[in-house]
């Protein structure tokens, strides 16, 4: 996988191919020396840095990089079966991972303050990942047998209920130190909608529907309803927020015909994607080059900080994930921003990992960084619009299946 130097046309499936197996790089070739899992951003103060949601994208992006033969089936396991020695062994806080974690000792690295313990949202985003990995390599030999068992072990440990307080919510954090000091419940509308119904399917320590109806979907009150830019919101803030929402919790999930009482997602994440290309196009700001091929506004760098964008907080940075992970549901408009990015922008924002973070063409900043995250989000959004791949391997999980049941969820992938 080495950096091209000068972007020549491509047709779509040929210029899928290579953003998605370029930055599959950052998953293989900078992985972790000591357990195999990404690095939180490829700098130097981050070399030991692991981030849990970021490693749960990068064993999905395994599963793809096997299913088109980047690399092989034994490759994969090997990979995997280090990749889980470490996660066993690691710390972990009443079964859930925390933000970070050091890749050479397993320990917690602070996230901040007194964010030194589990991460309930981060820890759904690599359970994501694992209850995929599970179901995909599903041969009968000692290898695979070995991934699927350790993966249960994991994910029968993780005390979900336990982070309710007792209470009709989840909560996000717990320190050892600091206990409930945090004290962020995970309530509705943002990125964490997997955290529930995660919580609902597990084996052990389960929630009721009663906490994701009180708690995440707050009695309803997570929805909104407005019209922005001539489109109907179905849930969350005002312009819809960054376009993360509609990204991290549905690498696996499957939002296509997916509904329950509150909302049809398939619904709320194309209008969710929608307000926020619309509003580039209309570029209240008088950004330079916003428009129908510069769009897309979620969190990401800028300069020397990780912030959040969208269209209420923008400062003309485009995240470079976000449109490209939006393919599935503005497949018409991502594509014109890939080709922006890849055949106008060129070796500015591309290089050995794929796309770098973001850009700011007002102020004529390009970044030279990488995250996991929106790295994994990259690849995996854009195999689910050519594939539905990973799709089709969480769904078909009998516990997600009976957890997604149990929320009063409907979907084509429920029998």
């Amino acid at each position: 996988m080495t950096q091209q130097e000068t972007p020549l046309p491509l047709n779509e499936n040929a210029l899928l191919e290579l953003v998605q197996r370029q930055t599959f790089s950052y998953f293989w070739d900078f992985a972790h020396p000591a357990c195999g899992l990404p690095r939180d951003r490829d700098h130097e103060h981050y070399k030991d840095v692991i981030t849990t949601g970021g490693a749960g994208f990068g064993v999905m992006a395994l599963v793809v990089a096997t299913e088109r033969k980047w690399i092989n089936r034994a490759q994969a396991v090997t990979r995997l079966l280090k990749i889980l020695s470490f996660l066993d062994r690691a710390e972990k806080h009443h079964g859930a991972f925390p933000h970070w974690l050091n890749g050479r000792t397993g320990k917690t690295i602070p996230f901040a303050k007194k964010d030194d313990g589990a991460d309930l949202v981060e820890t759904a985003f690599l359970f994501q990942g694992l209850l995929t990995v599970r179901q995909y390599f599903n041969r009968r030999n000692k290898e695979e047998q070995t991934i699927r068992t350790t993966v249960t072990k994991l994910w029968k440990q993780v005390e979900w209920s336990w982070f309710t307080r007792e209470r009709d919510v989840l909560y996000w954090h717990w320190s050892p130190k600091h206990h409930w000091a945090m004290n962020l419940p995970i309530e509705g509308y943002n990125e964490a909608m997997i955290t529930y119904i995660l919580a609902a399917a597990a084996p052990e320590y389960s929630i009721s529907k009663k906490v994701y109806e009180c708690g995440w979907a707050r009695n309803g009150a997570m929805k909104n309803g407005n019209t922005f830019y001539r489109t109907r919101l179905p849930l969350g803030p005002d312009l819809g927020g960054p376009l993360f929402f509609a990204h991290y919790s549905f690498t696996g999930l499957d939002p296509r015909g997916l509904s329950d009482r509150f909302a049809d997602y398939e619904r709320q994440h194309k209008a969710h994607v929608t307000i926020n290309y619309r509003y580039c196009v209309d570029n209240p700001g008088h950004y330079k080059n916003y428009g129908k091929q510069s769009w897309g506004l979620s969190a990401c760098d800028y300069k020397r900080r990780y912030r959040e964008h969208s269209p209420v907080k923008d400062n003309g940075t485009i995240c470079c994930a976000a449109a490209l992970s939006s393919l599935p549901y503005r497949p018409k408009e991502s594509l014109a921003a890939l080709r922006y990015f890849y055949e106008v922008l060129g070796d500015k924002i591309w290089g050995r990992y794929g796309f770098s973070e973001s850009y700011n063409e007002t102020r004529k900043w390009y970044a030279t960084s990488h995250l996991a995250i929106n790295q994994g989000a990259t690849i995996l959004m854009i195999e689910n619009y050519r594939t539905g791949l990973l799709w089709k391997w969480f769904m078909k999980d009998k516990e997600v299946q009976r957890g997604l049941k149990k929320l009063g969820f409907k979907s084509p992938h429920l029998k």
